[in-house]
């Protein structure tokens, strides 16, 4: 399934972790738990490791998830030091000093 197949989810109020917490309008999680649920389905789906994940959807040393990212969801790329993140953390990332700046 890409990430064009994917349905649009709506905020229910309800934290989507699973906790039963009543959230902020517009928020999926409350604070922290969007965290919480991504470890939790990791063990739950992959044996409670990020290695194992990336290897059995085909990623790892020679074949980059990050590098997929910048390709096929949005992630940019620093000029300066070849840092990859998606658009939120580049903005972040920049105002930071380089080597050599």
């Amino acid at each position: 399934m890409t990430k064009k197949d994917l349905p649009r989810l709506i905020p229910t109020g309800t934290c989507f972790c699973g906790c039963g917490a009543e959230v902020s309008p517009g928020s999926f999680f409350a604070r922290g738990h969007d965290k919480v649920a991504e470890a939790a389905l990791i063990a739950v789906e992959y044996n409670g490791s990020v290695a194992q994940m990336l290897h059995a959807r085909g990623f790892g040393p020679s074949h980059s998830v990050v590098r997929r990212a910048k390709l096929d969801a949005g992630w940019e790329e620093c000029d300066r030091c070849g840092y990859i993140g998606a658009p939120t953390s580049m903005r972040n990332h920049e105002k930071k000093p380089h080597q050599g700046q």
